[in-house]
């Protein structure tokens, strides 16, 4: 918990177990971008970006070079070829940061079919650059990203591989109009494409991969599983900058391994009012909306050798770990592995009635556009279109009730 939450600081320092900070990072601890273990946010007029990032690429020819299959195998991306994978706007003195990205948005007003109104706001991104900084790429690819909870991760990494498999079915064989599909992503350790289960578009295989990556991307904390800085090449102020740590790695695996067994072990809070007649009431329309169709609320848990603790555990995580189509509104337009600018994978719902009380908003999706869980809904589409016109379709106590069962997870 100390090396999750405590802030990292730039190299050379004589706390060598907390030192390497950047070059080039989006905020100096875990805790800033996963506040309390929870939900991120994007940043509200005037405030300083925090607890989210800006994914960057760029797409891939037709077909691929092979150099570019390279990339795409091992990354599932083409980094932009100046700012690399992700935006970071933030940097150790004599190190030129990334550019300032600005949120802005557009109200996009509706109508329930009992006549209330509603609004959703639709975002949009542009990046804040210095007179003499390097333009990005004009064909870059962006994808925002609100750093997610982290409770219950070891429980989903103990989800047997088999029981995820089952639930896809990426040709709708079933006709039911959901096409779940897993990502085939690279684990960095095996050396090989397996089953992704984590990140907002199932991009990572396991904790310990995730929690690395975390490190090394947003922190600039180079690690056994990702030895070199996140500068590129072009980048000579970055790639001049001092290490820290051991000689090798920045954060070693050992005290990697205690923030792993940190995050895998994370408790999910305890339901509350589940037997109460109106949540019980919101929880069928749930499943007459078809949400469970994605948010699938059960999974028995296999082994986990290394914490027996986590075996054998019925979990009610309300999540498929699938990608699903989600419709244009949605869309970021950035492929990564085999997920398309249109795929996402199911976020879990557990815990989520809590957000409001740990992190003080209700921002939810991948970049916090939603103000609250009912525009959270609205939002969807694609797959999700059929469940989405059902609330739609709802008079307003229906709604709340739905909400109330929601928010008793």
């Amino acid at each position: 918990n100390a090396f999750f939450r405590n802030p990292w600081v730039m190299a050379p320092s004589s706390t060598q177990g907390r030192d390497g900070l950047g070059p080039l990072f989006n905020l100096n601890s875990c805790q800033g971008c996963h506040v309390k273990d929870g939900r991120g946010r994007p940043p509200a007029p005037g405030q300083v970006i925090a607890s989210i990032l800006v994914r960057l690429s760029l797409p891939a020819s037709d077909p691929p070079t092979s150099a570019q299959n390279e990339l795409l195998l091992t990354q599932g991306v083409l980094p932009e070829p100046y700012y690399g994978n992700q935006n970071r706007p933030f940097a150790i003195p004599g190190v030129r940061p990334n550019p300032m990205p600005v949120f802005e948005y557009q109200e996009k007003p509706g109508r329930f079919e009992d006549g209330s109104e509603y609004s959703l706001r639709q975002p949009r991104i542009r990046f804040e650059l210095a007179s003499d900084a390097r333009p990005l790429h004009p064909d870059t690819l962006t994808s925002v990203r609100v750093a997610p909870s982290v409770i219950g991760m070891g429980l989903l990494e103990a989800v047997p591989e088999k029981d995820i498999l089952s639930n896809a079915d990426p040709e709708d064989k079933n006709t039911d109009g959901i096409s779940g599909q897993v990502n085939h992503v690279w684990d960095h350790v095996r050396r090989d494409t397996v089953v992704g289960r984590f990140g907002w578009k199932a991009n990572q295989p396991n904790v310990r991969q995730q929690t690395a990556a975390a490190f090394h991307d947003d922190i600039g904390i180079t690690s056994s599983l990702f030895a070199e800085q996140t500068c590129t090449a072009p980048q000579v102020d970055c790639m001049n900058a001092p290490n820290g740590g051991d000689p090798d790695f920045e954060i070693s695996d050992d005290i990697l391994s205690l923030v792993v067994s940190y995050v895998k072990r994370l408790a999910v809070p305890a339901r509350r009012d589940a037997e109460n007649p109106f949540v019980l009431r919101g929880k069928k329309l749930f499943y007459e909306a078809q949400c469970a169709s994605c948010h699938t609320p059960e999974f028995v848990t296999g082994v986990d050798a290394e914490f027996p603790e986590l075996s054998h555990q019925t979990i009610r995580p309300y999540t498929d770990l699938l990608l699903h189509d989600m419709g244009e509104g949605l869309a970021d337009g950035r492929p990564d592995f085999i997920a398309s600018g249109r795929e996402w994978r199911t976020p879990p719902l557990w815990g989520i009635g809590l957000v409001s009380i740990v992190n003080e908003h209700e921002l939810f999706l991948h970049d916090g556009r939603a103000r609250g869980l009912m525009e959270a809904i609205l939002w969807h589409a694609g797959e999700a279109t059929h469940s989405r016109d059902i609330v739609l379709a709802m008079q307003q106590e229906d709604r709340q009730a739905l909400l109330a069962f929601l928010n008793s997870l």
